[in-house]
C-alpha cells in the first residue's frame, strides 16, 4: 500500500486531515489564502520536530534542498522563510492546540495500561510547569525579571498513558496554584502535585467534584487528629491519620476531613509527610503515587532534549505556542504510530530512527521494526577456493 510513498507521508496518513479542515474552517485559518495553507504550515513545522531543526534557517535549508518533493510530503507547492514565519506570527494558535487535544485523546486511547502499580479506576495525573528561558531582547513580551525573560508550560501528565493531557503556556511570572482554576477535573481520578500548588481553597474543589489530590504537607501545617489507622512500619509507613485542619484560614477554606500519612524512604533515608483527601488507598498506594510524579520531571526533561521546545523559529507568543503545540502534535503522532503499528520501542528511539528516514520510501512498518543482526542468516554462495594462497 504504501509503495513509493516517502515515509514523511505514510506518518501523516495517520493525522485526521478532515477534523483538522473543520477545526481551521471554525477559526477562518485559511481565509485569504492561496497555497501555503494552515495544513501545509503544520506538516513544515511536524517535519522541523521529527528532524530535530534548530532554527527557522536550519528547516528552510533542509526543505528547500527538497523542492521537487514538496507535492507528495503535502508542503504545498512552494514554501519560503517569509510565508512560514508569518504564518507562525499570525495564524491563530488555537487551530494547533485544538487539533493537538484531538491527538491526546487518540494517543491516550492507544496507549492505555491496565497493568498500573496501583488498582485504581480512575485516571492518574501528575500535575507541574517548566520554564523555558527566552532572551528578553528577542522576546520583549515575556519579561520575567530584570533581565530574564520566559515562559511556562504548564502540563497536566497523564501517568497511565505518558501522555500530557493538559497544557497551558504562560508568562514565566505567573504562579502555578493559578492553573488549579484552569482544569477540567474528573471524578474519581487523583490529582498529584507538589506543595507549589498547596491552596486550601482550590483542593477543597477539587474534593467536592468528586475527585481526590495527593501532595507533601508543608512543614508549618497544622492538622488535629481524630482518629487513627493501623499501620504495617515494615512497609515504610509510620503513621496513618485522620483529621482536620486547625490554622483558621486553612480550616474555613477546607472544612472537611483530610488524611495524613507519615512515610519513610528508605532510599533517600528521609521521613515524607502526604496529605490527601482519599481514605480508601492503602497508605503505601498513596506514597507510591506520589513518587510516580517524577514522570512529570522526566517528560519534561525529555520534551526538551529531543523536541524542539527551547530554540524558537519565530519571535511573537502565537509563533512560540505554535511550535509548542506542533511538538505535542508530532509526540503524540510517534506514540499513535508505535502503538498501532506494534512497535516495540520506545518513543525516543522511534524518533531517532525517523528523522533520518523521513525521505525514505520503505514501509514504515519495516524500518521500526527491530532486527536481530545475530542470527541474520548470510547468503550461501559456491566460490571457487584458490589454491596456493
Amino acid at each position: 500500500m504504501n509503495q513509493g510513498k516517502y515515509i514523511f507521508s505514510q506518518l501523516t496518513e495517520f493525522l485526521p486531515r478532515r477534523t483538522f479542515d473543520g477545526i481551521v474552517k471554525s477559526h477562518e485559518g485559511n481565509k485569504y489564502i492561496r497555497s501555503f495553507t494552515c495544513w501545509n504550515q503544520m506538516l513544515c513545522m511536524v517535519f522541523g520536530q521529527l528532524t530535530s531543526r534548530d532554527s527557522m534557517r536550519d528547516l528552510m535549508l533542509s526543505l528547500e534542498a527538497h523542492q521537487p518533493k514538496y507535492y507528495h510530503l503535502g508542503f504545498g507547492p512552494s514554501i519560503s522563510r517569509r510565508n512560514l514565519g508569518t504564518a507562525n506570527e499570525k495564524r491563530n494558535y488555537k487551530i494547533f492546540e485544538e487539533f493537538a487535544y484531538v491527538l491526546i485523546e487518540e494517543a491516550r486511547k492507544s496507549c492505555y495500561r491496565t497493568d498500573f502499580e496501583v488498582e485504581i479506576d480512575g485516571n492518574v495525573y501528575a500535575l507541574d510547569s517548566t520554564t523555558i528561558d527566552l532572551c528578553l531582547s528577542v522576546f520583549w513580551w515575556a519579561e520575567f525579571r530584570k533581565h530574564k525573560g520566559g515562559i511556562k508550560l504548564h502540563t497536566l501528565y497523564d501517568i497511565k498513558t505518558s501522555i500530557p493531557t493538559f497544557l497551558h503556556i504562560s508568562k514565566a511570572s505567573v504562579h502555578d496554584v493559578n492553573i488549579l482554576d484552569l482544569i477540567p477535573y474528573e471524578a474519581g481520578s487523583f490529582y498529584v502535585v507538589d506543595k507549589a500548588y498547596i491552596d486550601f481553597r482550590r483542593f477543597f474543589k477539587i474534593h467536592t467534584k468528586g475527585s481526590f489530590f495527593v501532595t507533601r504537607a508543608k512543614d508549618n501545617m497544622r492538622f488535629k487528629r481524630m482518629y487513627s489507622k493501623t499501620v504495617d512500619k515494615t512497609t515504610g509507613v509510620q503513621s496513618d491519620q485522620i483529621g482536620v485542619l486547625e490554622t483558621y484560614y486553612s480550616k474555613k477554606d477546607y472544612p472537611d476531613k483530610i488524611r495524613r500519612i507519615k512515610y519513610y524512604d528508605a532510599e533517600r533515608k528521609k521521613d515524607l509527610v502526604f496529605i490527601t483527601n482519599n481514605t480508601i488507598l492503602k497508605a503505601n498506594e498513596i506514597a507510591m503515587l506520589y513518587k510516580k510524579r517524577w514522570e512529570v520531571e522526566i517528560f519534561f526533561k525529555w520534551m526538551k532534549q529531543h523536541l524542539k521546545v527551547k530554540s524558537f523559529w519565530g519571535k511573537t507568543m502565537n509563533a512560540v505556542k505554535v511550535q509548542i503545540y506542533c511538538a505535542i502534535i508530532a509526540y503524540c503522532l510517534v506514540a499513535i504510530i508505535g502503538n498501532k503499528l506494534k512497535v516495540d520501542r520506545p518513543i525516543y528511539e522511534i524518533l531517532q530512527i525517523l528523522s533520518i528516514s523521513l525521505l525514505d520510501k520503505t514501509p514504515v512498518r519495516e524500518i521500526l521494526t527491530k532486527c536481530d543482526y545475530k542470527n541474520v542468516k548470510e547468503q550461501q554462495s559456491n566460490q571457487l577456493k584458490i589454491s596456493g594462497i
